[in-house]
């Protein structure tokens, strides 16, 4: 009799390779983003919504194979999941042009078939060593970033109460938080990682809410989060990994603080002005 592992095997075995699969996953999901902008305005919004889900239902059609326990079907499946919404929501923002909406979907469409083959690695790696883990956790730290920059932008746009952006923010940087640094040492357990994501979670969303406060342009403060974003999630993995040393340290920190104080003379030019 076929255990579960050996049954899923042969049933993907009978069916599309791998990579087959997530060119497939990467062009319908292309195609539906391109679907949700002839929307009328009005219905994008619950367009995008279910976008998210196809993304969560066609990743993990495509991993399906690998994944295994709340590692599997949750935490490595998040980032597959929000980098599509996320490119949804900031593609509202950007000039209608034609030449835009081509090289959009053409970067979005490589970048998702990295994201699987990334993801499949992740999910292979947390049951037998993989020699590609190194690749795959830049690629998924690269697009964590990214995918927070472009929702941070999307959430200040909004220009909502403090509180709300605070909480959307500190949702958001968790689950980002928590994907990246699961990640980055790809096992069945995902407990630590969720604290580590927790605890970073609420500094990012601190951060937001006191930018709240400042006069400062939309951009100015996706640049700051994310900004938050890469020093956290940075540190927490070279913590995981071991390997957390106050040279390491003093780099991430050296690094927010040209941000910081970049982004603190652009606001006072701004009030001054």
């Amino acid at each position: 009799m076929l255990t579960w592992g050996e049954w899923k095997k042969k049933k993907v075995s009978a069916g599309l390779t791998k990579r087959r699969r997530f060119v497939l996953v990467a062009g319908m999901l292309t195609l539906g983003m391109l679907i949700v902008q002839r929307l009328r305005v009005e219905a994008r919004y619950e367009a995008i919504a279910v976008l998210g889900v196809m993304s969560y239902a066609l990743s993990a059609w495509s991993l399906f194979s690998e994944l295994r326990g709340v590692a599997g079907w949750l935490v490595n499946l998040i980032l597959p999941t929000i980098y599509p919404i996320s490119v949804a929501l900031f593609y509202f923002l950007l000039p209608q042009a034609w030449g835009t909406q081509v090289a959009v979907m053409i970067l979005f469409a490589i970048s998702m078939y990295g994201l699987l083959l990334s993801a499949n690695i992740f999910a292979v790696a947390s049951f037998r060593t993989i020699q590609l883990l190194r690749a795959a956790r830049a690629v998924g730290f690269l697009l964590s970033i990214i995918s927070s920059a472009l929702l941070f932008h999307v959430i200040f746009s909004l220009h909502l109460a403090g509180s709300w952006t605070a909480l959307l923010v500190t949702l958001t940087s968790l689950l980002l938080l928590w994907q990246g640094s699961w990640s980055h040492v790809a096992t069945t357990s995902v407990r630590g990682e969720f604290y580590y994501a927790l605890v970073g979670a609420v500094l990012i969303g601190e951060m937001a809410l006191a930018l709240t406060f400042w006069l400062i342009d939309v951009p100015l403060a996706s640049v700051m989060l994310s900004m938050g974003v890469y020093v956290v999630l940075g540190l927490f993995q070279h913590d995981l990994e071991k390997r957390l040393f106050s040279r390491t340290v003093q780099e991430y920190l050296g690094f927010a603080g040209i941000v910081f104080v970049v982004v603190s003379l652009a606001v006072i030019l701004r009030w001054m002005g």
